[in-house]
């Protein structure tokens, strides 16, 4: 009897090593065409609402596995922005219904890499103007983890039961493209999910590593228009008119006690003035002032007593100004480029936490802390309502990481032109680390 209890796990330890074997074995067979895969999209990036290309390619490969893919998914407000996110469903048997989620879209920003697969690829933004493109925040590495999970999991059917489905989405960085496969009707034409993972690459994690945050791990974005009117004159007479541009660097310096006076500190909350408009020459005093702001929080309350403390903040130092009551500030949220916190479910976020571990490594998955920057991945959990994960992605070559640490130097951050994803041990790693977040979920 005593023989019996001691085997039993041993016998779990001995199929769990196996397995582990067997998938890092599939993960080597698949590795060189991903990072070819890689390098391909990474060459030929498209900007947001614009992926036709890259979300054809990546439903004929998701159909090639045997999935059943759906494309051209998507309504956007703008009658010319057509609906590029793509969904592939696999049905195996009864059980959990699991989403894993990768953006398509790129920047326009010129890279300047040097690297032999960088971007050269131009094109015309909205405004009719040339720009380059890049996938300067990591979506190409996001696609290549999706499609080698993808194609990975279709050859594991016999470990996981439920459906499976993997969903492409457009337009990540104006924040709108998840919003608008929702308004597709995305919940109600497919299985809606019982469970919602996704990744996001790190720009200072060393490849082969993840790191994690349960509960808010990033902030909502909310983009903000302020325009500050006042009475434009002879720059030689200000005392003839009510100058915006002063009211406009006074309400500047006022937003900052926003955050330092009125915000508990242990809500963490971010306002920004990123741009500023207002005159056309040295000697004319405007009729008004466009300040252009982000904010961001992790709360929803938090983020509507900041708009409603910069409404008032504004108001206020238009009246100090000797402005009427008809020429208020205006204060307009962007509603297209706004998008909620990203919510870890903290339950869910341990236990795939726990089972990456077991696959890669306890040094190797890291508690990190949450982040200020946005993304629109929360909008698909409809309010917390559906479990969500989403981890980071090591993907910087781990002696530049330590040269920066040394130095101090900061890295080449997401969004810069010399950002440079290290392609072998990332994808390794970020297919190795969803298959098993997967099959965590959905195993028999």
């Amino acid at each position: 009897m005593k023989k019996i209890l001691f085997a039993f796990p041993l016998l779990i330890i001995v199929a769990t090593s196996t397995f582990a074997q067997s998938l890092d074995s599939m993960i080597d067979r698949e590795i060189a065409q991903l990072v070819s895969t890689y390098k391909m999209l990474h060459a030929s990036p498209e900007l947001s609402h614009y992926e036709v290309k890259t979300s054809a390619f990546l439903a004929e490969q998701l159909r090639s596995f045997g999935y059943t893919v759906t494309e051209r998914i998507g309504k956007y407000d703008n009658p010319v922005w057509k609906g590029h996110g793509v969904l592939a469903v696999m049905k195996n048997g009864d059980g959990p219904i699991v989403w894993v989620r990768s953006e398509l879209d790129a920047l326009p920003v010129e890279e300047k890499t040097g690297l032999s697969y960088a971007s050269t690829v131009k094109t015309k933004n909205d405004a009719g103007q040339e720009v380059s493109v890049m996938h300067a925040c990591g979506h190409d590495i996001h696609m290549t983890n999706l499609l080698g999970t993808a194609k990975v999991l279709a050859q594991l059917k016999n470990e996981w039961r439920g459906t499976l489905v993997f969903i492409a989405q457009p337009a990540e960085e104006t924040i709108d493209g998840a919003k608008a496969m929702l308004a597709d009707g995305l919940y109600q034409r497919f299985p809606k999910p019982t469970y919602l993972l996704a990744l996001h690459d790190s720009s200072d994690v060393e490849a082969g590593k993840i790191t994690y945050f349960p509960g808010y791990a990033m902030a909502s974005a909310t983009s903000v228009d302020l325009t500050i009117r006042g009475l434009g004159g002879h720059g030689a007479h200000p005392e003839a008119t009510k100058d915006p541009v002063v009211m406009a660097a006074q309400v500047i310096l006022a937003l900052q006690t926003i955050v330092s006076r009125e915000n508990l500190p242990l809500d963490p909350a971010v306002i920004s003035v990123g741009s500023i408009h207002g005159g056309a020459k040295r000697n004319v005093i405007p009729d008004e002032v466009l300040l252009q702001l982000t904010i961001r929080t992790y709360k929803e309350e938090v983020r509507q007593r900041i708009l409603r403390s910069i409404e008032r903040i504004a108001h206020g130092i238009a009246i100090a100004g000797g402005m009427s009551e008809d020429r208020m500030p205006i204060l307009k949220v962007i509603q297209n480029e706004t998008g909620p916190a990203t919510y870890n479910d903290p339950q869910l976020t341990e236990r795939i936490a726990a089972a990456m571990s077991k696959a890669l490594g306890a040094d190797r998955v890291v508690k990190a802390n949450p982040l200020m920057v946005s993304e629109d991945f929360g909008q698909l959990s409809l309010d917390h309502q559906i479990p969500a994960f989403m981890f980071w992605l090591g993907a910087v070559d781990p002696a530049k990481v330590k040269a920066s640490n040394e130095s101090g130097k900061p890295l080449p951050s997401l969004h810069s032109s010399l950002f440079e994803p290290l392609p072998e041990p990332t994808i390794r790693t970020g297919v190795k680390a969803m298959t098993t977040a997967v099959l965590e979920l959905m195993k028999k």
